[in-house]
């Protein structure tokens, strides 16, 4: 279950090679370095690339022969992430990779990347920092913004039309189906009758009233509709099966696949991704359980606690 709702990838200022500090440190940062085993003037692929986090650390170690690709449909994370990665540290001036940004998803992986050419592809299906601490985007309940939530600002399905225009069966399928949400028709039900909601605060207020026996849990009990509805509005379902179909096409044999998710919609697709190309004798699993953020990372950034780690190598 997202946990407002996943995970920031924002490098910080004054660590390694002067980044800039835009957030908390990307999840997993050290893991996914690992798991990836970057080689010097390979080609890797960050599907998901966010503020850049997990890509600088890529790019230090792939060198002036390697080449970076990253993807990202949010154009705000893409432009602060082109300019954090085109401020390499010193001491690496002359040794950075050829760096590649594309404001698509990485659903269109396949589009851009030639076959049997990657080294590496990493994904973190987190939100990002910038994303959930922007009321305006509309993402968190616990501020008032409007109903959008798009990741790409220019999707034309947004939360406003999911929450005033979706008939109460329809949204209560969606509540259940994306968020896992047992109290679904009872929220679809109190939505369509409050409509219409105009903002992520009075949305929150109306799933909150329609919950009232669940305020013991230990997730606010807007969780699961918002990540319901944020998942239906962006088509990440649909999204990470088309990359889980294209990633052994664009990795050579070797090649490593590292996917971090925060929910189990998404861990059981890549699960069972994983285990099905093994069985085909596509991949060797490296990862027979997924791999957690130590505790330690969970006190410096509490989001971190519902990561879940898999990786692969392209056989």
């Amino acid at each position: 279950m997202d946990e407002e709702f996943g995970e920031s990838d924002a490098p910080k200022r004054g660590g390694r090679g002067g980044r800039a500090e835009v957030g908390h440190a990307p999840v997993l940062l050290q893991e996914a370095i690992d798991f990836l085993a970057i080689r010097r003037g390979g080609t890797c692929i960050d599907a998901t690339l966010g503020l850049a986090g997990h890509s600088y650390e890529i790019a230090r170690r792939l060198g002036a022969p390697g080449r970076l690709i990253g993807f990202d449909k949010d154009p705000a994370a893409l432009g602060i992430a082109r300019r954090h990665l085109d401020r390499p540290p010193a001491e690496l001036a002359g040794d950075w990779p050829q760096i590649e940004l594309v404001n698509e998803s990485f659903r269109e992986i396949g589009k851009h990347v030639a076959p049997q050419s990657a080294d590496g592809l990493l994904a973190d299906l987190g939100l990002s920092s910038m994303q959930l601490e922007d009321a305006a985007r509309g993402f968190s309940f616990q501020a008032e913004g409007p109903l959008d939530m798009r990741m790409d600002p220019r999707s034309e399905r947004t939360a406003d039309q999911v929450v005033n225009r979706l008939d109460e069966r329809t949204l209560a399928d969606v509540i259940y189906e994306f968020g896992e949400e047992r109290r679904s028709r009872r929220i679809a039900r109190a939505i369509v009758r409050s409509r219409p909601i105009r903002t992520t605060k009075h949305l929150a207020d109306v799933i909150s009233a329609a919950s009232r026996s669940m305020k013991s849990e230990r997730i606010h009990p807007a969780t699961r509709t918002f990540q319901a509805i944020r998942i239906f509005v962006n088509r990440e379902l649909e999204d990470l099966e088309a990359l889980l179909e294209s990633a052994p096409r664009v990795l050579k044999r070797g090649g490593r696949l590292v996917i971090i998710s925060f929910h189990s919609l998404e861990d059981r697709r890549v699960k069972d991704a994983l285990r099905e190309g093994e069985r085909r004798g596509l991949y060797r699993v490296l990862t027979k359980k997924p791999v957690t953020a130590s505790a330690a990372e969970v006190g410096r950034n509490p989001r971190s606690r519902s990561a879940k780690l898999r990786a692969a190598e392209r056989s």
